[in-house]
């Protein structure tokens, strides 16, 4: 019997589906989060496309409540997002509406299950953008969200968030991900400056087991070279 849990919201994403598999594959019991159900989970919630935030932060909290009957998670874990690009000229409500519910959303959502679902001394680990720790005029919408999901991660890491007590909150910060999709639309790039999936996955595994955690709060900026993952601190 798996004896730790974790949710993935995002889980149906490429970096979801690699959490998901890895996780299982080190005997936990996972849960998935997303629009598109995730058969290799235990438990795969799927969320209505239609529902505004209030409905989907509802619907989110009461089928993770009926899947865990009772027990309680070792980590909630939101790689749940997407990309739009723009700038003022065109479509900038519409774009940054759409960053808003991707990654927003689903980012407050979990800190929601954090706080009524997570162990004492658990994990809330966000995924933010190295890009937005500066300005991004050529995709504005997704630099505003990516910012807020920053600083929800700060106000997560501080007393009285309401997350149960000696909960660690981290963000990470992709430059670009090496995912089937962004192969097929950026197919001359360098890939060697693309961070493996598999080793997200790893260093979620180890920070929910409580190995090599960083600092409450943190935002760590996942800088490949050379083939070669580091984790930079943003502050």
């Amino acid at each position: 019997m798996a004896s730790k849990r974790v949710f993935i919201y995002g889980g149906r994403g490429a970096l979801g589906q690699a959490c998901v598999s890895h996780f299982k594959s080190n005997n936990f019991w996972v849960g998935s989060i997303d629009l598109e159900s995730n058969e290799k989970a235990d438990a795969s919630i799927t969320v209505s496309r239609d529902g505004s935030w209030v409905d989907q932060e509802t619907e989110v909290l009461t089928k993770i409540g009926a899947a865990l009957n009772g027990e309680k998670l070792d980590a909630i874990i939101c790689v749940a997002g997407g990309w739009a690009g723009g700038n003022t000229k065109k479509d900038l409500a519409k774009n940054s509406d759409l960053m808003w519910k991707q990654s927003v959303w689903t980012s407050s959502i979990s800190a929601a299950v954090g706080a009524k679902y997570l162990k004492e001394g658990g994990l809330i680990a966000l995924t933010g953008a190295k890009p937005a720790l500066a300005g991004t005029p050529g995709m504005i919408g997704y630099g505003m969200a990516k910012a807020a999901v920053h600083q929800l991660t700060k106000s997560l890491s501080e007393k009285d968030s309401g997350l149960p007590d000696g909960s660690l909150a981290v963000c990470i910060l992709p430059i670009t991900l090496d995912t089937p999709m962004n192969r097929k639309w950026m197919p001359k790039a360098d890939f060697s400056t693309w961070t493996p999936l598999p080793y997200v996955a790893e260093t979620l595994l180890n920070w929910t087991n409580g190995e090599d955690r960083p600092e409450n709060g943190s935002l760590l900026q996942l800088v490949t070279k050379d083939s070669n993952t580091s984790l930079v601190p943003s502050n």
